[in-house]
């Protein structure tokens, strides 16, 4: 990698894929390693003793919040903090206990929580707009002339309100565009909750184990291969041009679940080329790396054009209704605004889409994200977290696997998110026992002050110095010297 690249991403060197692989490999034949016993009872101590606050409100919740919190990276075992302040590495739950937060709402806020120069210039918009209007804003245009800027592929760029509605908009261009229907996804990847996309989901080859609720309809078009298998996605592409053809490939570029399954360096290379084909349109799901790899996303750390780009969480700098689809002109004439319609345009809408508040925050926290140079500070943020990591982990003599995509940041120890239907036997016998260990790993951190995501990934932020990170380090390795 140039100089250069490494000066404008988050990612100073792309991991070596087949040594993590190898080792994530080892850990998940192993028997699981959890936190001993009486280690464990003290950390789920601290919530009874200094989270009554949090456990009282979510309590409540339950009676009229299905489960109690109404987001899945709140249901933290075992039981969900409640939070009244964020400011940025840290923040602070209504019991008063500060955390160090390596969940950033997950990924968003690239510039740390709440970054006072964006909240200004919110602010500033509320109180001479206000949040929404239903007609048109001239933020709309300035924040797609700033994605472009960014992102050259993403010629035209439509606001939505969310990664999924973004998502669900890519496919639907891709089939209009095409006059095609299947799509494939690489399996594990998230994109949403849509009906057509929840397939596959977290865990390769399990097609549609999560779909309950779903008609076998919505998404009998969905198809998955496994990560970095070129081959299955050559034979599924050339076997869907004898039945109609392919769509669209979509894509998290730095691999399924923001990388838990890396891929290697070349392989977005390689779809866009399998892409170009067979005639099939490539989507890149940068719902996470959009701007958090760089302001040029993964799109421009791969040198890879794809031909429509979803966006969400970092496009509104952690405000609300972050979301939206891009990319060439002529794919994206396929959505069109109006009421009503003859039938030729692929229909999307979204009342409170591309209002005032969320394009204002969004050009302003770009812009701040450009000015501070955030996402390449954040990743050596992640570098330093991850050496520290496995500094640790070779100290106890721990088999865990420690790795970096700048500042994504993976932290396995159980192994769950590894497992899939190519051993089905032992996907089902450790599925449980595997994923409730990530659970108290989760609990483990948070009693000594860390937040992450699921136990097992961490998002570096603009805001986390090198004293944030060493303190970090220090809480970190309390737990993980607790490991049996």
């Amino acid at each position: 990698m140039t100089d250069i690249t490494s000066q404008q991403y988050a990612i100073s060197e792309w991991p070596d894929t087949d040594e993590i692989y190898r080792r994530l490999k080892e850990l998940i034949k192993q028997p699981i390693r959890p936190i001993r016993r009486d280690r464990m009872q003290e950390f789920l101590g601290y919530f009874e003793q200094k989270c009554a606050r949090s456990k009282a409100l979510t309590d409540e919740a339950k009676k009229f919040i299905p489960g109690g919190v109404q987001h899945n990276l709140a249901f933290n075992y075992p039981f969900p903090l409640a939070v009244d302040k964020a400011e940025g590495a840290y923040l602070w739950d209504v019991d008063g206990n500060r955390y160090i937060d390596f969940l950033q709402a997950g990924g968003p806020t690239v510039l740390g929580s709440n970054w006072a120069p964006v909240r200004e210039q919110v602010f500033e918009l509320l109180r001479s707009c206000g949040p929404v209007t239903g007609l048109f804003h001239e933020y709309e245009l300035k924040l797609a002339q700033l994605v472009n800027r960014f992102m050259p592929a993403v010629e035209i760029f439509r606001m939505l309100g969310s990664g999924t509605e973004g998502a669900m908009a890519a496919i639907r261009a891709a089939r209009t565009f095409t006059g095609k229907k299947k799509v494939i996804k690489i399996g594990g990847a998230y994109h949403g909750w849509s009906d057509q996309l929840v397939y596959g989901l977290h865990i390769p080859g399990t097609g549609r184990r999560e779909a309950t609720g779903i008609p076998r309809g919505a998404n009998s078009q969905t198809q998955e291969c496994f990560p970095n298998d070129l081959g299955q996605l050559r034979r599924r592409l050339a076997r869907n041009r004898l039945l109609g053809g392919t769509a669209a490939v979509i894509v998290e570029p730095v691999g399924p679940e923001s990388g838990t399954r890396p891929v290697t360096r070349d392989f977005n290379h390689k779809v866009r080329e399998l892409c170009d084909e067979f005639g099939a349109l490539l989507i890149f799901d940068e719902v996470v790396t959009g701007f958090r790899l760089g302001m040029g996303g993964a799109q421009g750390y791969f040198g890879v054009k794809p031909d429509l780009t979803v966006l969400g969480k970092c496009i509104s700098g952690g405000y609300p209704m972050a979301g939206g689809v891009g990319g060439r002109r002529e794919v994206m004439a396929c959505f069109a605004a109006g009421i009503g319609g003859t039938g030729e345009r692929a229909y999307v809408g979204g009342t409170l889409s591309a209002n005032p508040l969320s394009c204002a925050a969004g050009y302003y926290a770009l812009l701040e994200m450009e000015r501070t140079n955030a996402p390449v500070i954040a990743g050596r943020a992640g570098d330093r977290l991850t050496k520290g990591l496995q500094q640790i982990i070779e100290h106890h003599g721990l088999p865990f696997v420690a790795y970096n995509q700048g500042s994504i940041v993976h932290l396995e120890t159980s192994g769950v998110m590894l497992l899939d239907f190519r051993n089905p036997i032992k996907l089902l016998r450790e599925m449980k026992p595997r994923k409730h260990m990530m659970e108290e790993m989760g609990a483990a951190y948070m009693s000594q002050g860390i937040v992450t995501l699921a136990g097992s990934r961490m998002y570096t932020s603009l805001a986390d110095t090198d004293e944030v990170i060493d303190e970090a380090l220090n809480r970190l390795e309390t737990v993980l010297a607790s490991v049996e």
